[in-house]
């Protein structure tokens, strides 16, 4: 099943362990879960559950200590770190609890930045590309604005069109509403269920059980293992 693309992501028994000292950690221990495209995932569990760790995994800035790890059909827990790279710029969108603007730049630029280092998107239709996704998320009438002229909410928006330019078919959300108000905090979940129902295949970090109950599937991860799952 994994192994034919009808899956986004396929994880089989991953286990990671990290080394501190003589002692060893199992962030993760025997985690195995599929991700359907279109899918609206929410990762839960408190901290030190292992759930900043499996992120990692899924969004390739890390690698398993064992397991497989299919993302779009391919198996990518083997990869090297430059190849890893590579998948990520292709299939996945980060956001992030801060939203890493840069101070001194638009919300357009900001926007455009993750295209800079595309050699076959031009600088127009970087700009067309980082315009559309600003307009995606409700903001096509900031694109000149500064972050330090927007609202957190806004702010954040900006840092999801930044993560949708590159059209990936992964968004990988972070805690993405730790920094923001409860009312400001459903506008964001209410722009990942409009993206979603659009196809976007979503995967939210929580540690806010309100916000988890947003996403149509839920897991809670406890000492490194699936410990629940609602769907």
């Amino acid at each position: 099943m994994s192994e034919n693309g009808k899956v986004v992501i396929s994880v089989q028994n991953l286990v990671k362990v990290y080394r501190m000292g003589d002692n060893e950690v199992r962030a993760l221990d025997g985690v195995s879960l599929d991700v359907h495209p279109a899918g609206f995932l929410a990762i839960m569990g408190a901290s030190g559950s292992g759930k900043s760790t499996l992120m990692n995994i899924l969004g390739c800035l890390d690698r398993p200590s064992s397991g497989k790890y299919f993302l779009s059909g391919q198996e990518v827990s083997r990869l090297s770190r430059n190849a890893l790279a590579s998948v990520r710029n292709r299939f996945i969108g980060f956001v992030f609890q801060g939203f890493n603007l840069l101070t001194r730049t638009s919300a357009l630029e900001n926007v455009e930045l993750p295209l800079i280092y595309t050699s076959d998107v031009s600088s127009h239709e970087r700009h067309e590309r980082a315009k559309e996704a600003l307009e995606r998320v409700g903001l096509g009438d900031r694109m000149d604005h500064y972050p330090s002229q927007l609202s957190g909410g806004q702010q954040q928006r900006v840092a999801i069109a930044r993560a949708l330019v590159n059209r990936p078919s992964l968004l990988l959300a972070d805690e993405p509403t730790g920094n923001l108000d409860t009312k400001t905090s459903i506008e964001i979940i209410e722009l990942f269920h409009a993206l979603n129902r659009d196809g976007m295949t979503i995967v939210l970090i929580t540690h806010e059980p309100d916000i988890g109950t947003h996403a149509r599937r839920r897991i809670t991860l406890r000492d490194g293992k699936i410990v629940q799952e609602e769907n």
